[in-house]
């Protein structure tokens, strides 16, 4: 059986660029492109996320046995022309030559200024994305189910996996794309399509079931467990600027500007298309268990991290445990695409599974003091970080805590969050409108801890990723305001000291004082801004905001050190 011992997997040709690299099958390295560059959802190469990889595991790019792309621009080409060809369309065809020259450039482009001359192998989108979430997981066998806007010409797959096999048996092809529609009806109502989509998720709970939102006629649910979409509604699959056809304009009315009031009618459409999401979603999911008998699945793709959707997969079908790894997007790609070589490419058995999400920088105490130190903020060192910002919490204080390695994906895991105590409803605001400045319709997590979960939330399944929103307990739900949402719910995490021992205690701590094992947990980092990755990055983000203190690892400033 052939072995490698190192391998770098690239996402690199969409968004959200990123790199990841195992050694001996384990992951010891991974970031996302926009840590570095700080364009969120990036499409830059990922060159600095690749030299963060093989600084930590101290390997020049000479001693990788092997790089995966997470994507192959054979297969694309081939099912673009196609799919060009049945449209009788010269100019697509055209335009899919470029596409895949470019992407093909892109990859001797790497070779050249990386001078690397060791082995390639191009993984599918799809692949990937099931791979990412399947031999991620800690299941031996599963159902894989990929929902995303669409990669190589498909937008969802279903499958199997079994030890350190997968098998995609059924797809769905693009345009008919869940993503695709959940993006455009992001643009119809203002905001960044491809990036806001958290947005849409968050304003549907302020909506209701209404006969002028009713979008149900986009999409017809089949018989196979499949679905086809209308596509007289959109135009998203002739690649215009606009995403929706004359016809949905004529019934749904002009969109939103971004400077707009959200009226309730906009409430409503974002309930629309979460609903919509949710009835495929189940449907899809339903097939899928019954054709596999599983009763694990394992999720990925961009239409993964609709934690609101998950979670009615898992309360709605025979599903009894769900698997989604924090980077479902294109951004897990890279992982993706480094697992299935080594377990699809070369054979190797499973030996590793995701227990944490704790791969990227990290920063010792001698850079955070420098930081501090340039910055010209008094600061001090502590003892016992984790006490200390309990009782700050407890005290109303709005905290920034950075320690040990980042997190992978778009959300706050303990290691790069804003915190705030759960009991002060006047927090939410607070953090909104005086910290993060966004849109004060956002709802925040609770991290809880995990064996406390069941006190707080119905149907409580353990969640360290945050990929699953739950109904907080009607009894809880005026003790944790300002992360209970406006429609009951909690996009929750949980925590665990194997997980994440600073943070654990933390929280700990937090019960201690106040007898609730629950804080607030943000992203750390500011609207427009991707999660903050260094110690400069969060002390400039501290004084541009109205947060009370920052722990940079056990060392502590607070405003009134300024």
């Amino acid at each position: 059986m052939n072995k490698t011992s190192s391998i770098l997997g690239i996402n690199s040709f969409s968004h959200d660029t990123s790199a990841c690299l195992l050694i001996d099958g384990q992951v010891v390295a991974y970031v996302e492109q926009e840590r570095f560059d700080r364009l969120v959802h990036t499409k830059a190469f990922p060159d600095n996320a690749i030299e963060f990889c093989l600084k930590t595991a101290g390997l020049d790019i000479g001693q990788v046995d092997l790089i995966c792309f997470s994507h192959d621009p054979k297969i694309d080409f081939l099912r673009g022309s196609k799919d060009a060809i049945l449209r009788g369309s010269p100019k697509r065809l055209l335009a899919q030559s470029v596409i895949d020259y470019n992407l093909a450039a892109k990859e001797k482009s790497f070779r050249s200024r990386w001078n690397y001359k060791g082995k390639i192998l191009n993984v599918g989108h799809h692949e990937a994305h099931a791979a990412s979430a399947f031999f991620a997981s800690n299941f031996e066998s599963a159902a894989v189910l990929t929902l995303d806007r669409g990669g190589d010409f498909l937008s969802s797959t279903l499958g199997m996996g079994q030890g350190n096999r997968l098998n995609i048996f059924s797809h769905v092809k693009n345009p008919h794309s869940l993503g695709e529609i959940y993006s455009a009806i992001t643009w119809f109502l203002g905001f960044h399509p491809n990036s806001d989509e958290g947005k849409v998720m968050g304003l549907s709970s302020y909506g209701h079931r209404s006969s002028s939102t009713d979008l149900s006629r986009l999409i017809k649910l089949l018989s196979d467990g499949l679905f086809e979409v209308d596509l007289s509604w959109f135009r998203y699959q002739r690649q215009g600027r606009r995403p929706v056809s004359n016809k949905f304009l004529k019934k749904y009315g002009p969109p939103r500007k971004s400077s707009d009031d959200i009226a309730i009618y906009h409430q409503n459409m974002a309930f629309a298309v979460q609903e919509l999401t949710e009835r495929a979603g189940i449907h899809i999911a339903r097939s899928l268990q019954q054709k596999t008998g599983s009763k694990r699945l394992c999720l990925s793709g961009g239409v993964a991290l609709n934690s609101v959707m998950n979670a009615k997969i898992l309360s709605e079908t025979k599903f009894e445990e769900i698997f989604i790894q924090p980077a479902a997007s294109d951004a897990g790609n890279a992982l993706g695409a480094a697992l299935w070589a080594w377990h699809e490419h070369l054979g190797n058995e499973r030996s590793w599974n995701m227990q944490h999400a704790f791969f990227g920088p990290q920063y010792g105490e001698k850079e955070a003091a420098n930081a501090f130190s340039k910055s010209g903020i008094k600061f001090q060192k502590l003892n016992d970080a984790p006490t200390c910002a309990a009782q700050l919490l407890s005290e109303g204080n709005v905290v920034g805590w950075f320690n040990g390695r980042a997190e992978m994906g778009p959300r706050a895991l303990g290691n790069r969050s804003i915190l705030a105590d759960p009991r002060r409803a006047e927090m939410k605001d607070i953090v909104n409108q005086r910290i993060k400045h966004r849109e004060g319709f956002r709802p925040f997590a609770p991290s809880v801890l995990d064996e406390k979960g069941h006190q707080y939330f119905e149907n409580y399944s353990t969640n360290p990723f945050m990929l699953l929103v739950l109904p907080v307990l009607e009894e809880k739900r005026s003790i944790i305001p300002a992360v209970t949402h406006v429609d009951g719910t909690g996009r929750l995490q949980s925590v665990t000291k194997d997980f994440n021992s600073n943070f654990y205690r933390l929280i700990q701590q937090f019960e201690a004082i106040t007898g609730v094992p629950v804080v607030l947990n943000t992203s750390f980092n500011l609207a427009g801004e991707p999660m903050v990755s260094t110690p400069e990055q969060a002390i400039a983000d501290f004084l541009k905001s109205e947060m009370d203190a920052l722990f940079l690892g056990n060392l502590l400033a607070t405003k009134k050190d300024l």
